[in-house]
């Protein structure tokens, strides 16, 4: 767990600037001079832990964070529940969200074990894409895109729209699911320790399309951000922290690609040039001839039914839609603004057809941790490394029937 002064300030700095605090708030908030936090942030003061951890709460971070390089042994033999205590107390004040979350953590945990019994551990290399810590919006921007591209094609995902984001992102290692109970204005929770390894939760009491963008908005964070923190809960006061803006980036364009939105808008003939140079030639075989086509006045002109078309598409919300027109240049910020004031009518079209519709009656919000839960335990069993009794343990832990589970195991050593 030592550190050198000069890493760890660095690692404060980036974090300030990640909250967009000049030195001289962050160093009022925790009553400490502005030269003191210069003398901090380039190593050569020492700080105490009082001032390490008041900074580490005005940074919405966890003081292990900042010494994150390496898990100790001490660290790696924690139990997991202990994970809990870096999330916000205000979180977990509710039972039924402490419950909730406490027994994703343990599922989590559980999964790890049955991996490294059957020797999965290592089956997903995740990549970690390094990029220093964003200190503009144009620069979270510009990095989030470019890692949406870059997964896209590493996962063969071509340009069209995404059937579950969940399923995704569980391929990829990652322990995912719903919690419901969560805050309203909490999207999601990235969590990160040696004995759950990674975990995406989404609040399960958000629409279809919303809960869509927030499984990418935390893959973002397991990709980007894995290595420098354990724990990020994304919600409305840290939406404008630059890691926030990097995942929101990163969500929009991996759910909605720039080639697949031109294709879509190309389909829709709209958002084109007003003028189109089109070259026609003779069947003598003259020389081309040049004319110049266009566009029925006002037919480019984008409304909110082709923002609801593009949203339903890519199963994303009209607000979202919205905003990644207006990225990608298809909207001025009058046009933007515009088309956002007409959201509770999109929403409204959404449902009619169906998109803002919150899963199927009989989906559950863990219903694809339990899958791979279930999935590793059957393997277990066939494999021999697991009892009956341990599968009727689990079974309570899954909210699943005893003799379903152990049919479903008796099953797979058939085969």
């Amino acid at each position: 767990m030592a550190l050198d002064a000069i890493t760890l300030g660095r690692r404060l700095k980036e974090a300030r600037e990640n909250r967009r605090l000049t030195q001289e708030e962050a160093a009022q908030a925790i009553a400490l001079s502005r030269t003191a936090l210069v003398h901090i942030e380039s190593g050569k003061r020492s700080l105490s832990t009082l001032e390490l951890s008041g900074l580490a709460k005005l940074y919405h971070r966890s003081v292990m964070d900042f010494f994150a390089e390496g898990e100790s042994q001490a660290s790696r033999e924690e139990d997991p529940l202990l994970i809990l205590h870096r999330l916000p107390p205000e979180l977990l004040d509710d039972q039924e969200v402490n419950r909730q979350v406490s027994r994703c953590v343990e599922l989590c945990s559980i999964g790890v074990h049955l991996e490294a019994t059957l020797g999965l551990d290592d089956a997903v290399n995740l990549p970690a894409y390094e990029y220093r810590a964003p200190t503009r919006p144009s620069e979270a921007t510009r990095q989030g895109e470019k890692v949406a591209e870059d997964e896209r094609r590493r996962l063969g995902l071509g340009y069209g729209p995404i059937a579950d984001m969940a399923d995704v992102i569980s391929t990829q290692g990652i322990w995912a699911s719903g919690v419901k109970g969560l805050p309203d204005d909490m999207s999601g929770i990235f969590l990160r320790h040696s004995s759950i390894g990674l975990v995406v939760l989404v609040n399960y009491g958000h629409l279809r399309a919303r809960k869509r963008f927030s499984y990418a908005h935390e893959y973002a964070h397991a990709l980007l951000d894995r290595k420098t923190t354990s724990a990020i809960v994304t919600r409305e006061q840290n939406r404008q922290d630059y890691i926030e803006r990097r995942a929101n980036a990163f969500a929009a364009a991996f759910l909605m690609p720039e080639t697949g939105v031109r294709w879509f808008m190309e389909t829709l003939e709209k958002g084109g040039p007003s003028r189109r140079q089109r070259i026609t030639y003779s069947s003598a075989g003259d020389e081309p001839v040049e004319a110049e086509e266009r566009p029925a006045a006002g037919s480019q002109q984008i409304t909110y039914q082709d923002v609801v078309a593009l949203a339903n598409h890519f199963g994303v919300s009209y607000p979202a839609a919205t905003y990644r027109l207006n990225d990608l240049g298809y909207l001025n910020a009058r046009e933007k603004e515009s088309l956002l004031q007409r959201s509770s009518l999109g929403f409204r079209l959404l449902e009619s057809s169906g998109s803002n519709e919150d899963g199927q009656p009989q989906r559950k919000p863990d219903r694809e941790l339990v899958s791979q839960i279930t999935r590793l335990a059957v393997e277990a069993y066939r494999r021999e490394e697991v009892s009956q009794g341990w599968l009727r343990d689990l079974s309570d832990k899954l909210d699943m029937p005893a003799k379903d589970l152990i049919e479903q195991a008796e099953a797979a050593t058939e085969c």
